[in-house]
């Protein structure tokens, strides 16, 4: 496409009107270290892509695009992607600034990386100071202290970032239970007229996200619009005629709904949040293992795959309005999530682990021109597909079993709209503003799994072929046991850091002390390991760690971890 024009040194007023205030008598956010005066990029290699929409939400890696998501033939789809950190803050800042969490120092909720680790380039920053207009809609970045109360604007953004107006109701009591009352449950199909404003959230957001692309199409310049949506984060409250997509009779547990054996203790997530709803408050469920009581288990999953479907629906009808507006042909769309989410498996729900269920995510790239086919006869690249009459469980057909990371994005992104690369961080990279810690993985794309092996940006043939890639994520605990605080311990109280590798064949874990005071860990003071076998064990429920030589193991993990 022809290169686009610089944008305007000031926002249209159709842009203007569309942001929102930030919300509510928030604390004042902290004071913004200085914008650095730096060169960030080069121009954009023959006008390069517009990259955006990118949308992500938490779901779990086996997310298939189950209705009206874009065609199977429109993109390429990793099989084997990883979160840096199972929960909302610490990964949204992770993959945005391409940095992991030992970097960002942020490992609950409560700091704000430019001030309590470096002031590190985000994704849509580097993007900006390259003569895009960035635009965020709905959760981009977590909201509060994590990203200093404004989503990290004037940072990352060229307008202030839209939230929905519906968004402060989100754990109020707004669901009806069978004696009428109303209620804060974990399960919640409603009707959507009967809600606050008579709407939804993620409704408003793709409302939201549509108005800006009719926007963008009239101002002919480059952008990078980020599309947050809520769910199927809990609590579960989507349009209850979802429902009759997943009839109750046909759903059952987990495969392995069970506490693993040989699983340690410091690994296990108690799964606090969804026990302080109020239709699981109801069950008296014991503390920690629970379980839940099979029916609800049922209920839950049930729910979940109708939330699933009913982000499915909005993501749908955002990819259709690109088509209407003229601009697929000319637009990158990246669908990823934050992390994933239990269902049952291991005895667990939530995310809040290591574990594959939490930390695989889906990860969908549309590149005009290098993974689409051609469109539809219609002459459309995203048809809309209703959920409500269309055959279930299209998934893309360009897969790789790649092992990548969202930590990679960042230089992803950048190399495909044809932006000079941001550099690799060095081995200490806290006064380094601009750098990733992820590699970008243009070169996987359309390639065969055996051509990759050969073209990894090695060399050395030989190292190409023996060197697997890896996928890295981590989780911090405040005790050997499950306590209240165990999903989300604040720093202060974090002594345990469980540092995980997943490959194709293995995921390998250990749970290390750690200091909160210097961010130190200490893998002399190993406090319990897990090993899987992915051919014999795919949903890692025995743990071999205790059976197996795995020191060559232990090295690879402190190696990558020392450098």
């Amino acid at each position: 496409m022809a290169r686009l024009r610089p944008p305007p040194t000031a926002p249209s007023p159709e842009l203007r009107g569309a942001t929102a205030p930030p919300c509510g008598a928030d604390p004042a956010p902290e004071p913004l270290p200085p914008q650095p005066r730096r060169p960030t990029g080069s121009p954009p290699r023959g006008g390069g892509r517009r990259p955006g929409p990118a949308t992500w939400r938490r779901l779990g890696w086996d997310w298939g695009c189950a209705s009206a998501c874009w065609p199977p033939a429109a993109c390429s789809l990793w099989r084997l992607r990883g979160a840096q950190q199972a929960v909302c803050a610490p990964s949204r800042v992770s993959f945005l600034t391409g940095r992991r969490p030992d970097t960002t120092r942020l490992y609950d909720f409560y700091s704000y990386w430019r001030v309590h680790a470096g002031n590190y380039s985000t994704m849509p920053q580097y993007f900006k100071e390259n003569g895009y207009m960035t635009m965020s809609v709905g959760k981009v970045f977590h909201p509060g202290v994590s990203s200093n109360y404004h989503d990290d604007y004037p940072y990352s953004w060229s307008i202030p970032p839209f939230h929905p107006s519906t968004e402060k109701y989100e754990n109020d009591k707004t669901c009806r239970g069978k004696d009428g009352r109303l209620y804060a449950n974990l399960v919640c199909p409603v009707n959507v007229t009967e809600m606050p404003g008579g709407t939804l959230p993620d409704i408003q957001t793709t409302e939201e996200a549509i108005r800006l692309l009719k926007v963008m199409k009239t101002q002919k310049q480059k952008f990078f619009l980020a599309v947050g949506y809520h769910k199927p984060h809990i609590p579960l409250r989507y349009p209850q005629e979802f429902l009759k997509l997943y009839p109750l009779e046909n759903i059952t547990l987990a495969p392995d709904p069970w506490v693993p054996k040989k699983l340690p203790s410091v690994a296990y997530n108690p799964w606090m949040d969804i026990r302080q709803r109020d239709d699981v408050q109801a069950l008296n469920v014991s503390f920690p293992y629970g379980p839940l009581p099979d029916d609800f288990q049922r209920q839950i999953r049930q729910s979940y795959y109708a939330a699933v479907s009913y982000l499915d629906m909005q993501v749908g009808r955002l990819l259709n309005a690109l088509d209407d507006v003229g601009l697929s042909s000319s637009t990158m769309v990246v669908f990823t999530a934050d992390h994933g989410w239990s269902l049952g498996e291991h005895g667990e729900w939530a995310k809040y682990s290591n574990f594959d269920v939490a930390t695989r995510v889906p990860l969908m790239f549309y590149v005009p021109g290098m993974t689409s086919a051609a469109a539809s006869q219609q002459g459309r690249i995203f048809p809309y597909l209703d959920p409500f009459s269309h055959n279930l469980g299209l998934v893309p057909q360009g897969q790789s079993k790649k092992v990548v990371e969202l930590v990679s994005l960042f230089s992803t992104l950048a190399e495909l709209a044809g932006l000079q690369v941001p550099p690799a961080c060095p081995k200490t990279s806290f006064h380094v503003a601009l750098c990733t810690e992820g590699a970008s993985i243009v070169h996987y794309f359309n390639s065969s799994e055996e051509k990759v092996e050969t073209e990894d940006g090695c060399e050395d043939n030989n190292r190409c072929h023996t060197e697997e890639p890896v996928a890295f994520s981590q989780y911090p605990r405040p005790s050997d046991t499950p306590q209240w605080n165990s999903d989300r311990p604040e720093l202060k109280d974090i002594r345990i850091m469980g540092y995980s590798m997943r490959t194709i064949d293995y995921r390998y874990t250990v749970w290390v002390q750690f200091n909160p005071n210097n961010f130190s860990a200490d893998f002399e003071d190993v406090h319990a390991g897990e090993l899987y076998v992915v051919e014999i064990d795919p949903n890692q429920d025995y743990n071999i760690y205790n059976n197996t030589l795995h020191g060559h193991l232990f090295k690879k993990l402190l190696g990558f971890l020392k450098h």
